[in-house]
């Protein structure tokens, strides 16, 4: 068992060690990509370590059932839905740069990219494992909404390092089979 920020202890199984296993498995794959970021020297280093931040402040949210938490506890871990407006301003200020996508893309477009594309796969695991929580009114509503925004914001993110680096994004290609 392991415990809660509540103390409550539960089993290493349970959907809330899911939720915290999958919420930190996406901050290491932005940090992995901020690296690539810093090598390329982009303009969104910051952004991606403010996004590793606001993680660290979902797995307290997780780690903290909104149905069980004293008040101390809940206000101290509340997630804002002002996270969740940065995020809509960095995909809008990134989007406005971007041609528009007329086909399907596959994960590509450089090392930094393609490393986006991987955060973006787990932060969509990351929210699949939230969702049931948040259904429960276990974590705060932003919660959810944020991780959603989240796996935009790596996709636009991903095509912008791209066409920054003058990678070319593959196109998926139906089979002729």
């Amino acid at each position: 068992k392991s415990s809660l920020f509540t103390g409550e202890r539960r089993l290493k199984d349970d959907i809330i060690f899911e939720a915290l296993g999958a919420n930190d498995e996406l901050t290491s794959a932005v940090g992995l990509a901020r690296e690539y970021c810093l090598q390329s020297g982009h303009n969104f280093v910051e952004k991606l370590e403010e996004i590793q931040c606001r993680l660290q402040d979902i797995g307290s949210n997780i780690a903290t059932p909104r149905t069980q938490a004293d008040e101390e506890k809940l206000v101290r871990t509340k997630f804002s839905s002002s996270n969740v407006q940065q995020l809509e301003c960095w995909i809008d200020e990134m989007d406005d740069q971007l041609p528009p996508l007329k086909n399907f893309i596959l994960p590509s477009g450089g090392l930094l990219s393609s490393s986006l594309h991987v955060a973006r796969s787990i932060c969509r695991r990351a929210e699949r494992r939230v969702v049931p929580l948040a259904r429960e009114n276990a974590v705060d509503p932003d919660v959810a909404r944020y991780l959603n925004r989240l796996s935009d914001f790596l996709f636009t993110a991903a095509r912008y390092s791209a066409l920054k680096d003058g990678h070319t994004e593959v196109i998926y290609k139906k089979s002729n089979c």
